[in-house]
């Protein structure tokens, strides 16, 4: 739904695009946003000032705002911070549509797309360490280099990260890696980390899983999943967005929900 500008008032830069975009026919002409805090602290100015923008949208265009916990980081969580964010979300005077979500509750097609992902050859088990990868990536003025286990064959790949999901290995050991270019200008395409070993309780999952999902490969699918037609993040994560979509891209043979997941806003 096109909404009239009142008279006087002007459309912001991001009203402008989503108008643009439901002239267009894009997405149906809906608005679906959504607002994806991790639950390791407590809100802060920055937050509130997501919240309102995401859930105003919403409501300004009559559409949806979901409330996502992305919480793939169980060493750092808790249900205390689940709680105190919806109530914080709530005195704000917003509330979400459909049930709360949580990043957890894909735990299971993630690592089934990864799996994919390994068997096409887009990702590989590193045996790294953090500082042996980090340094492989070199500098912004010179292309990174490969890591020796880039080339390791499909079925040793899948045969090591079954074995990572099995915890038959230390917390630290090994990585699975998004295999795209280790010479991309911008360093944080050079295979970016997609899993790493935890061992920690999740206070949703408890002892289920000790692999955990980056956010940056889980970020985007989920929003996929969710059916986000709308994407409004801080420049906090203005460099990182560029390899969300390239990890999008990656998993594309089975995402064919993703034409759903098409307007994505990056507010400086």
């Amino acid at each position: 739904m096109i909404v009239e500008p009142e008279e006087g008032k002007t459309l912001n830069f991001i009203e402008q695009i989503i108008e643009e975009e439901i002239a267009a026919g894009k997405n149906g002409g809906k608005v679906h946003t959504r607002f994806p805090p991790e639950p390791n602290g407590y809100l802060h100015i920055g937050h509130a000032t997501s919240i309102c923008l995401n859930f105003g949208l919403a409501a300004k265009y009559n559409g949806a705002c979901n409330l996502r916990f992305d919480d793939t980081n169980p060493s750092k969580e808790d249900v205390e911070f689940t709680d105190a964010i919806q109530e914080d979300i709530k005195w704000l005077g917003f509330q979400w549509d459909g049930p709360v979500r949580y990043a957890s509750d894909y735990f299971q097609q993630l690592y089934d797309w990864a799996e994919q992902m390994i068997l096409e050859g887009k990702a590989y088990v590193d045996d790294q360490t953090a500082e042996e990868i980090s340094a492989g990536r070199k500098t912004i003025t010179e292309p990174g280099v490969n890591s020796p286990y880039r080339d390791r064959s499909v079925e040793e790949n899948l045969d090591l990260f079954r074995r990572m999901k099995n915890g038959e290995f230390p917390e630290g050991s090994r990585v699975l890696r998004a295999k795209i270019d280790m010479a991309a200008a911008n360093m944080l395409m050079r295979d970016p980390i997609m899993y790493r070993i935890i061992y920690c309780s999740h206070h949703r999952t408890g002892d289920r899983w000790c692999i955990y999902p980056m956010y940056d490969f889980a970020h985007p699918i989920e929003d996929a999943i969710d059916g986000a037609s709308i994407r409004c993040t801080t420049l906090l994560m203005d460099k990182v967005t560029i390899s969300k979509e390239s990890l999008i891209r990656s998993v594309r043979w089975n995402l064919r929900f993703i034409g759903r997941f098409t307007i994505g806003f990056w507010i400086s």
